[in-house]
């Protein structure tokens, strides 16, 4: 008899299919992940060699369920150097990029039908986290300076009154993905303000807080915390290499002890381990060295916009990060061109509804300057702005 597995599968399984490899162009401004020539190959090839001779009968045991303890003791010192967070070595989770740490922090705090907010345009990678969760996700307005605390506690006040309070507010107050901007430190003290008068946490997603090419650092929000509300995320993907996959989480005892209960995926020790080497060695030379490169490809890109939109569209000047948010006129339709783009002119872009969480921003896009060197970027500008004027798009 032949088995229906139809009928045995779980309640509440999302939809989902066997992915194939990406298509790319060759301007791909639609990656989020440096230039290959880009990583530090030779450093990290001798720190292998040297983690593996010190430590290398740790991989014949399984890892720590929290993380290697030396990656841990080096996070915790960093933390406390660039952020002004303090906590020790126990205090860390270690997961295979941040993307996991985030996925477990929802699934102790959510539950289907839980609201969580976020930006109106947030990192989609989160969001279908969320959607996994099948909660309940809703956007607040953000300006130049970031989350509109007005829109926030309005958006609080709602929700209370449905007897849905909600679980966290989710941001990305550093170099925002995808929209670019940086939140002063008199905006998060608003917002932290507002979120603890209803007695809601934050998890703060601090990914690209090394990929800061101008203006000064702000402080965490962590930092500013002094109530235990605060969940804080971090990587070594943006600024070693995304192949490496490793993230943190730091946060209050009770959910890192929640989380170390349904952990399952224990991190690589190999890798661990040569992040640890390579970061006490190389990483502040290296962070140092792949701004300037990523400063440089940043201009390009705004230069190019400059010169071949002008007037016709809008588009963020981040101080770091790796993205420019560009939006259109309303009811300009670029999801419907993504395709054609990236068959017709060779350039690849994200459509501004990747980062919606109700499918909004059809008159948006994502470009990463990230991955293609300036005079790429500066030809696939032109091709973009040639092709969107074909299109009836520009002015």
């Amino acid at each position: 008899m032949a088995v229906d597995f139809e009928s045995m599968f779980a309640e509440n399984l999302p939809e989902g299919t066997r992915i194939e490899p990406a298509r790319r162009g060759k301007y791909d401004f639609a990656v989020a992940y440096p230039d290959p020539k880009s990583l530090p190959f030779d450093h990290m090839i001798e720190c292998a060699t040297d983690a593996l001779r010190e430590h290398g009968s740790d991989l014949a045991v399984y890892p720590h369920p929290q993380g290697n303890v030396y990656l841990r003791e080096y996070v915790s010192e960093k933390i406390a150097r660039d952020r002004q967070i303090s906590v020790s070595a126990d205090e860390i989770i270690l997961g295979n990029g941040s993307n996991q740490v985030i996925e477990m922090i929802c699934r102790v705090l959510v539950n289907p039908g839980d609201v969580v907010v976020t930006d109106s345009f947030v990192y989609g990678g989160t969001l279908n986290t969320l959607r996994m969760q099948f909660a309940d996700i809703r956007g607040v307005e953000s300006d130049e300076l970031g989350m509109d605390p007005d829109g926030l506690e309005s958006l609080l006040v709602e929700a209370i009154s449905q007897s849905k309070k909600p679980k966290f507010v989710y941001l990305i107050p550093t170099f925002q993905n995808p929209q670019g901007w940086t939140m002063p430190g008199s905006r998060r003290q608003e917002i932290l303000s507002i979120t603890r008068k209803y007695g809601v946490p934050i998890l703060e997603d601090d990914c690209y807080a090394d990929n800061r090419y101008s203006g000064p650092p702000v402080t965490s929000f962590h930092h500013l915390d002094d109530g235990e509300t605060v969940m804080y995320v971090g990587s070594f993907s943006k600024i070693i290499a995304p192949g490496m996959s490793l993230g943190y989480m730091t946060g209050p005892g009770r959910v890192i002890d929640k989380i170390m209960g349904i952990k399952q995926y224990r991190v690589s020790e190999f890798a661990a381990i040569v992040v640890e080497k390579y970061a006490r060695k190389y990483l502040d030379a290296h962070i140092e060295e792949i701004n300037a490169i990523q400063r440089k490809k940043r201009d390009s890109m705004l230069s190019s916009l400059g010169e071949n939109f002008g007037s016709s569209a809008q588009w963020s000047n981040p101080d770091g990060g790796l993205y420019i948010w560009l939006n259109v006129d309303d009811g300009v339709d670029l999801l419907n061109l993504r395709d054609k783009a990236l068959d017709q002119i060779d350039v690849g872009f994200h459509s501004g509804t990747t980062y919606s969480p109700d499918g909004s921003g059809k008159n948006y896009i994502r470009l990463c300057y990230g991955y293609n060197q300036p005079s790429q970027i500066e030809e696939g500008i032109s091709r973009l702005a040639d092709f969107f004027s074909s299109e009836g798009v520009l002015d």
